[in-house]
């Protein structure tokens, strides 16, 4: 009786939590797509949307191709970054754990700054975007491969981290040094774009970041089970006949392509995957994954969708880069985690 309240007690949490994020994910989709930078009526955006008669064409355009792709790079991105998180937070038995700490996103800036910075004369307009997104793939590769190897050669979770976090710095060092050799455009460009944004994805661009990046997603999913394992720790997981090596490079490999397409795409986004598993977490009261990951990944969706709604409030203004709203969500959680995480019993 005890564990069947328990099991029906934890269900209902997850679907209502699972309900209150598709809500919310709807009415932030709709106040992403309601405000802006630009006031444009809410009668004009439905039509914009049904394509039905606007009273300007221009607002038809900024509906279209501004913020219906924002809203779509937003929560792909969002849940992107989360599931990321949760896979490598969950793998290194580390609640600090992030997408950016394994030095992906920094090798995807690196291969970015690559482009923009020492082959500004080669690459322009549409070929510069086209060169840093190819760069931001490439360099992210190189880090992941590099992380496979070692993966392969140290038995240690703790040691990778560690691997990881060199790795970010010596792409760090790199990226210092072309800046001092570059030119000022080039610099202030590269500034640019690493303060991070969901609105500089065009509407066909947005699709092929939903293609490429979901299914991935959708893969994460299908590592449930060997991830409920290791909260067991690594030497029972193997008891039950886990491979603990092949698992932690499918993990490795899953949470550095979702990294890499996001960074590619929006440049490189901080906090998200980090905070919002933990959200997760708080909500649910579990780290049981196949309750966590499908929430974890709305949740992330949500709070990309709230960053970007919130950096386009200021009517007139412009919109704010991702990366001055993300700090102040995440600063706070992270700070609860570290003082509260023996009362939230996280990886149990």
């Amino acid at each position: 009786m005890i564990h069947s309240a328990t099991y029906n007690n934890r269900f209902g949490r997850k679907a209502f939590f699972i309900t209150l994020l598709v809500v919310c994910t709807v009415v932030l989709s709709i106040g992403c797509l309601m405000f802006g930078s630009v006031d444009i009526p809410a009668g004009d955006v439905w039509k914009s949307l049904i394509g039905g008669d606007v009273s300007r064409e221009a607002w038809r355009t900024i509906v279209l191709h501004t913020r219906v792709p924002m809203v779509i790079t937003a929560f792909v991105a969002g849940c992107a970054l989360a599931v990321a998180g949760l896979l490598l937070q969950t793998c290194f038995d580390n609640p600090l754990a992030g997408p950016s700490i394994l030095g992906v996103s920094t090798g995807a800036s690196l291969g970015v700054a690559v482009v923009m910075l020492a082959c500004a004369g080669m690459v322009a307009g549409v070929g510069q975007y086209v060169g840093a997104l190819v760069g931001a793939l490439a360099g992210a590769a190189v880090v992941l491969c590099v992380l496979l190897l070692f993966a392969r050669v140290v038995h240690s979770s703790t040691m990778l981290l560690i691997v990881g976090i060199l790795v970010g710095y010596f792409a760090s060092s790199a990226i210092s040094l072309l800046n001092f050799f570059a030119t000022q455009e080039g610099v202030h460009s590269f500034i640019i774009w690493g303060l991070g944004t969901f609105s500089g994805v065009s509407l066909d661009r947005a699709a092929l970041f939903a293609a490429v990046t979901l299914p991935v997603v959708a893969l994460s999913m299908l590592l449930v089970k060997p991830l409920n394992a290791l909260l067991l720790g690594a030497r029972y997981a193997e008891s039950l006949g886990v491979d603990i090596k092949g698992v932690r490079v499918r993990l490795l490999m899953a949470s550095g392509a979702l990294t890499a397409f996001v960074t590619a795409f929006c440049g490189p986004i901080g906090f998200l995957g980090l905070i919002v598993p933990h959200i997760a977490r708080i909500m649910l009261r579990t780290s049981n994954h196949s309750v966590l990951m499908p929430v974890t990944a709305l949740t992330g969706g949500a709070t990309a969708l709230l960053c970007a709604l919130v950096s386009v409030l200021p009517a007139g203004v412009g919109v704010i880069p991702v990366n001055a709203i993300t700090p102040v969500i995440g600063v706070p959680i992270v700070v609860y985690v570290i003082v509260c995480r023996k009362r939230l019993m996280y990886f149990n």
